[in-house]
């Protein structure tokens, strides 16, 4: 595990998602019987959510732990495509408040801004193509199979 590897895509994508996670037990919605979290209405905007702030934080463990680059790029463009969704899955549902909401909360609309450091740190981390931070791989090459 390097941290040296980590990029600012995957910073971003790290705060991002941490955030997020937070943010979803807070206060999205003012109701008539107190504020209401993400939790409250439980449904497809929370369940891709988490598949946001899961993949987003498997894009920083590939990127810390595997040796080629092939899995963090891979990873790198799921989260790209997970944090698009959930990106617009919120701003769907804040624009649009959930039955029973009457007013928004701060966290909300922070947790709008989580989604898009998810989103913008994933397709950075897809545009980063230096490997640099990975070292070559020195194995001894097998000879080519008879012909």
């Amino acid at each position: 595990m390097k941290l040296s590897r980590l990029r600012l895509g995957e910073l971003l994508a790290t705060v991002g998602a941490l955030a997020l996670a937070v943010l979803t037990f807070l206060p999205w919605f003012q109701g008539p019987d107190g504020n209401l979290t993400a939790w409250d209405y439980f449904g497809v905007v929370d369940v891709l959510i988490v598949i946001a702030v899961i993949s987003a934080l498997t894009l920083t463990v590939t990127t810390l732990t595997e040796r080629t680059t092939a899995l963090p790029v891979a990873s790198a463009v799921w989260t790209t495509l997970f944090a698009l969704i959930a990106f617009v899955a919120i701003l769907v549902w804040v624009l649009i408040k959930p039955d029973g909401a009457t007013g928004h909360c701060v966290a909300s609309w922070l947790a709008l801004v989580a989604a898009a450091l998810i989103l913008v740190g994933a397709w950075q981390s897809m545009r980063d193509e230096r490997t640099g931070r990975y070292e070559p791989d020195h194995s001894p090459r097998r000879a080519a199979p008879p012909a």
